[in-house]
């Protein structure tokens, strides 16, 4: 087992939170309209929620207006860290940096952003590899808040088992992603691998588009599988008691 990193944010988390997963169709519509999307999904989550959104939901693979999309994603960080003043958001956004654009996942919670890491496979058959720079597999480690240790795997990354192999330990694994209907089988049934392989809690945001697989849900460290491609808000209880009663059950070694 490769060996695990974890970084610790001490931060007051005053009860178990509820996992959200966003599901919405973004790709024909305006940043703006997007955010104002996000912002309404976002407002209807409970306090103390962990609430992601869809790979790029503000933008999409916006080729032709990168220039445009990192600078929107700049003036909205104010109001990003204001939403996630009594919760915490997982979305990635379009960046950029004297090395070039990156899509860059941000973790915000309580007003702060705590993560911020740029993806690292990136997807040939969508030329992402024309525009983004990648980002670094070393980085994909676990970060833990108040006692929950958190994982990010972003779109493309699911397919790579090794990375199963390097957040082992995480109670909970973000997966934002931009998957398409063509493979909407293998985006459930990764999910649901990776929660059973890794004893844990996934949580999967993707866009419900036309041509988007939807499928987002969460799936329990026993691999039950809560999905439903009508809805754009799908929430349900964070229970760490099931990830110890199943590494109890069936003992791989992880704690």
């Amino acid at each position: 087992m490769s060996q695990i990193t974890v970084r610790a944010v001490s931060l007051l988390m005053t009860s178990s939170p509820t996992l959200c997963a966003l599901q919405f169709a973004f790709e024909f519509q305006s940043f703006e309209e997007n955010f104002a999307t996000l912002r309404q999904l976002i407002e209807k989550t409970p306090k103390n929620a962990i609430v992601l959104a869809p790979e790029l939901c503000l933008s999409g693979y916006c080729y032709q207006d990168m220039d445009k999309a990192a600078l929107f994603s700049n003036a909205i960080m104010g109001e990003l860290k204001k939403l996630s003043l009594d919760k915490t958001i997982g979305l990635t956004l379009i960046e950029q940096t004297p090395q070039g654009f990156f899509n860059n996942f941000k973790l915000f919670h309580h007003g702060e952003i705590i993560l911020t890491r740029a993806k690292a496979k990136l997807f040939t058959l969508g030329d992402e590899n024309d525009y983004f720079q990648e980002g670094n597999t070393d980085d994909i480690t676990l970060l833990e808040v108040d006692g929950i240790k958190i994982a990010v795997l972003i779109c493309f990354e699911l397919r790579f088992t090794e990375l199963w192999e390097q957040i082992k330990g995480a109670d909970i694994v973000l997966l934002p992603a931009f998957w398409g209907k063509l493979r909407k089988g293998h985006l459930e049934t990764l999910s649901q691998a990776l929660a059973i392989a890794n004893q844990t809690w996934v949580l999967c945001a993707n866009s419900n588009g036309d041509e988007m697989a939807a499928a987002s849900g969460i799936i329990s460290p026993f691999g039950d599988t809560f999905r439903d491609d009508t809805q754009a808000l799908l929430m349900h209880p964070f229970e760490k008691t099931e990830i110890k009663k199943m590494r109890r059950y069936i003992d791989i070694g992880l704690q």
